[in-house]
């Protein structure tokens, strides 16, 4: 029994606080070595190669199935597109963070279960019933959540909580040119926007393709190794001066490595096996708690300040956010109570069938 609750309580618990954790502490070590002039085409290409190299022995140790399956062409297909989209997705994560700040970065994140409820509704893999409770959840969860994201976006406000440290003091960072101690969140705002847009499109092909092939850790593996695949010449055409590709210090090796197998492996693995176990809706409410990290560990160790209006906006998106996930809670119990009741009448109907076979045999 104990053991039991330890593997489908509170080893979840921890390991989804873990995941949120890494998620930010990622992007905080991210947004330290940014000042450094590293290349962000350079440090994405080197994240997906860390990545790969990390997952590979695990998927070539623990795959379940030494078979692809039969349709070939179309799994390949979609997990080339999966990595294209991974390739885009840490390009706009990346080039916002430089932009604005990890707090932003993670108040945006929030819009992924919007974005993907919209999505799913344009492609019909998602139908509206606009009398139903859980629909009207969503719809209005959507968009308040939009909403909170343009306040976040468009609207600083006064600075909340200030730190009375410099931002070189702590992370031995260089200090910021004069006219750019404002981060540009509009654009910042913009890049995260397109970078979990493109995110939910993931979503939506990764459900397609694990029910073709429904190996967890080989499909993430392949998604990295064909990310490198893509990322190289992509990222070389646009950086072509090769001095930019030579890391210049340990912070910088440090942060590829970070961000390689913590950011992007270690959470991978936490969020497949947290689905496995309880679920995505579980694992999907933990991420407005990456919020109030973000913006401890900015003000901590980057020296930002926390303004009003990420604060107004942030609580904005998390209501939305729990809003959708009300109505898929709700709709998922709706599914099993009808899935109850129909194997219910089935079995009453079979009793009249069984007592007329039993008055024959009589």
């Amino acid at each position: 029994m104990e053991r039991s609750f330890l593997y489908k309580e509170l080893a979840p618990l921890a390991g989804m606080i873990a995941a949120e954790c890494a998620t930010v502490g990622s992007n905080t070590v991210y947004k330290a070595i940014s000042g450094h002039d590293i290349s962000f085409y350079v440090f994405t290409f080197y994240t997906c190669l860390a990545a790969s190299l990390v997952l590979l022995p695990f998927a070539l140790i623990f795959r379940r199935s030494g078979v692809f399956p039969s349709d070939k062409l179309s799994f390949f297909l979609r997990l080339i597109s999966l990595s294209a989209m991974g390739v885009g997705c840490q390009l706009f994560s990346y080039k916002g963070l430089e932009y604005s700040s990890p707090t932003l970065a993670s108040a945006i994140s929030n819009l992924i279960p919007a974005l993907t409820f919209i999505l799913a509704v344009l492609f019909g893999m998602e139908k509206l019933a606009l009398r139903s409770s859980s629909s009207i959840a969503k719809i209005v969860g959507s968009t308040v959540s939009i909403t909170g994201a343009l306040v976040v976006v468009l609207y600083k406000g006064p600075i909340i909580l200030s730190n009375p440290f410099s931002r070189p003091t702590r992370l031995n960072l260089p200090p910021r040119p004069l006219g750019s101690s404002q981060p540009n969140w509009i654009m910042g705002g913009l890049c995260f926007f397109a970078q979990y847009l493109l995110n939910s499109f993931w979503y939506i092909v990764l459900t397609q393709t694990m029910s073709i092939y429904p190996d967890e850790l080989v499909v993430v593996c392949l998604f990295y190794v064909f990310e490198v695949i893509i990322a190289a010449p992509i990222c070389l055409l646009a950086e072509v001066n090769m001095g930019a590709w030579k890391l210049k210090n340990s912070l910088e090796v440090v942060a590829v490595l970070n961000s390689g197998c913590v950011g992007q492996s270690f959470v991978s693995a936490i969020h497949t096996w947290g689905v496995h176990v309880k679920g995505p809706v579980y694992v999907s409410s933990f991420r407005p708690l990456s919020i109030a990290i973000a913006a401890a560990t900015g003000v901590i160790f980057l020296g930002d300040d926390l303004h009003l209006g990420s604060i107004i906006g942030a609580m904005i998106i998390a209501s939305g956010f729990y809003s959708i996930m009300w109505g898929k809670i709700k709709e998922e119990d709706l599914k099993g109570q009808d899935g109850f009741s129909s194997l219910e009448s089935s079995s009453k109907d079979k009793i009249p069938l069984l007592k007329s076979c039993k008055v024959q045999d009589d």
